[in-house]
C-alpha cells in the first residue's frame, strides 16, 4: 500500500452534490475527508492508503477528478535525512 494525499477543491454551487456523491461511495469513504465547507474553503481533504492512484481517484467524484490534486507521500528515516547530506 501507498499514501496519497488528496485535495478535492469544488464550488459552492457544486459543494451539495460533493458530498451527496462521497455519501454515495458510502460511510467508509465518507470517513477519510474533512471538509473546509464551513469556512468556505470548498475542499474535501484526505490522506489515504491505496495500492496506486487511479484507485484513490476512483473514490472522488467523476466530476471533480480532473480538478483534484493526489500526492503520493512517504516518511523519511533520520538515516536517509543524514545520506542527503
Amino acid at each position: 500500500m501507498e499514501r496519497y494525499i488528496v485535495e478535492s477543491p469544488h464550488t459552492k454551487d457544486e459543494c451539495l452534490r460533493a458530498l451527496d456523491e462521497i455519501l454515495a461511495e458510502g460511510p467508509a469513504v465518507l470517513n477519510k475527508f474533512d471538509w473546509g465547507c464551513t469556512t468556505g474553503d470548498h475542499t474535501g481533504y484526505a490522506l489515504v492508503d491505496a495500492e496506486n492512484e487511479t484507485s484513490v481517484r476512483n473514490m472522488i467524484p467523476i466530476f471533480l477528478r480532473t480538478k483534484a490534486r493526489v500526492v503520493k507521500v512517504g516518511k523519511f528515516t533520520p538515516e536517509q535525512i543524514r545520506s542527503f547530506h
